[in-house]
C-alpha cells in the first residue's frame, strides 16, 4: 500500500497532468459544478444536435470536445452550453512555427462562432508530454504562446482561456515543464490533471488495494512526511499534484482535474468505451450514456437518471468482465467540478 502512495508522490519531480480549463477570475469561467467530455471516436453515437438536446435535458452546462469540429460548434450555437475546444496534437508543430497559422486557426474555429457558441477555452494539445514524440514536446510551448497571442490580439482573453493537456504520470524534463508552468502562471491558467486511480490499480494490482482506487471502505494510506491520511487514491493524486507545483515554485496555481474515471467494460485481462478507439476493450467503454442516449450509470447528479438497475459496486473479480464508469472531475478554486465522458461507444 505504501508503494502505491510513493508512486504518486513522484509527481514532486516527474509530472503528471492533463488539461482543460477554466478557473481564472478574469475569464468568463465555466459555471456550475461539473461538465461533460464529449469524445466522438465512434460511428454509433447521436448527432451533435441530438447531443446538445440531451445535455440540456440533463442540465449539463459545461462541455469539452477534443477538436474544433464545426458541426459540433454549430449544433451548440444558441444552446447556452459552455464549450472548451481542442487543438489536436497534429497541429502543434505548425502552430508553434507560424504565428499567422495560429491566428487563422483561432479566427476560423473560435472567433467565427462567438458569441452564439459559448467557447470558453482552448485546450492546446492532448497529453503531449506523456507521449514519446519529443518534437511535440519542444513545439508545445510555442503553440500555446501563439494561440494565446492570437486570442489576445483578437481581444478575446476575457472570454477564452488557454491551457494544455498532460497525462497522469509522465517523466518530463524540467526544460519543458517549467517554462510551460511559468507561462500559465503569467496568464492565470490552471494546472490540469488527468487522474485515473483505476489505471493506477490496473498497472500494479498486487500493491494497490482495489477498494482504495474505487472509493470503497479501506484503511487508506498515511503519508509519513505530512501526517495526512488518504481514504482514496484520487485525493492522494490531487495532493501529489499540489505538492509537485509547490516544489516547482507554483504554490498558488490551481489544479483542475479534467479526467478521471472507471471503465464500464473490459477484456478478461483488463478493465476501460468508444467503439472505434484503438487499444483494449476498456478504452471503448468510458462513458455515462449509451449510444442510444439512455443513461448507462446513475452518478447522482440531477438530470441524470439511470437506465438500468445495475450496481456501480463491483468486486475485483467483476472488474475484468465489466469494469467501471469513467467519470471526469474538474477541481475549481472553490468547489469540485466533474467532467464526465459522454458516451459508451
Amino acid at each position: 500500500m505504501m508503494k502505491s502512495f510513493w508512486f504518486f508522490a513522484q509527481f514532486l519531480h516527474v509530472f503528471l497532468v492533463f488539461s482543460t480549463l477554466i478557473a481564472s477570475v478574469a475569464v468568463q469561467a465555466f459555471t456550475g459544478a461539473y461538465g461533460i467530455n464529449y469524445g466522438r471516436i465512434a460511428d454509433n453515437i447521436p448527432s451533435p444536435d441530438k447531443v446538445a438536446t440531451l445535455l440540456r435535458a440533463a442540465k449539463i452546462k459545461n462541455v469539452r470536445i477534443y477538436d474544433a469540429d464545426h458541426s459540433v460548434l454549430k449544433a451548440f450555437s444558441g444552446t447556452g452550453l459552455d464549450l472548451v475546444v481542442g487543438l489536436p496534437n497534429g497541429y502543434l508543430k505548425d502552430m508553434s512555427a507560424n504565428e499567422d497559422h495560429a491566428m487563422d486557426w483561432v479566427k476560423e474555429n473560435v472567433q467565427a462562432f462567438l458569441p452564439e457558441t459559448r467557447i470558453r477555452g482552448i485546450a492546446v494539445g492532448n497529453e503531449v508530454l506523456g507521449g514519446t514524440d519529443y518534437e511535440l514536446w519542444g513545439a508545445l510551448l510555442g503553440a500555446v504562446k501563439n494561440i494565446y497571442n492570437a486570442i489576445k490580439e483578437l481581444g478575446l482573453t476575457d472570454v477564452v482561456q488557454i491551457t494544455t493537456a498532460h497525462s497522469q504520470a509522465s517523466n518530463v524534463k524540467q526544460q519543458y515543464m517549467k517554462p510551460l508552468l511559468e507561462f500559465f502562471s503569467e496568464i492565470g491558467s490552471p494546472f490540469c490533471l488527468n487522474a485515473y486511480p483505476f489505471l493506477a490499480y490496473m498497472s500494479d494490482p498486487e500493491n494497490i488495494d482495489i477498494n482504495y482506487a474505487l472509493f470503497q471502505k479501506t484503511q487508506g494510506i498515511s503519508d509519513p512526511k505530512t501526517d495526512l491520511h488518504y481514504d482514496n487514491m484520487l485525493d492522494a493524486q490531487i495532493d501529489a499534484a499540489y505538492a509537485a507545483l509547490e516544489d516547482a515554485g507554483f504554490k498558488k496555481m490551481e489544479v483542475i482535474i479534467t479526467e478521471t474515471g472507471w471503465a464500464s467494460r473490459g477484456d478478461d485481462n483488463e478493465a476501460a468505451a468508444t467503439n472505434l478507439k484503438p487499444g483494449p476493450t476498456s478504452e471503448r467503454n468510458f462513458g455515462l450514456y449509451k449510444p442510444d442516449g439512455t443513461i448507462a450509470y446513475d452518478i447522482g447528479f440531477r438530470g441524470l437518471v439511470s437506465s438500468s438497475a445495475d450496481s456501480l459496486r463491483l468486486s475485483s473479480k467483476d472488474l475484468g468482465a465489466r469494469g467501471w464508469s469513467r467519470s471526469q472531475y474538474l477541481i475549481l478554486p472553490i468547489s469540485m467540478a466533474a467532467a464526465f465522458l459522454l458516451f459508451l461507444r
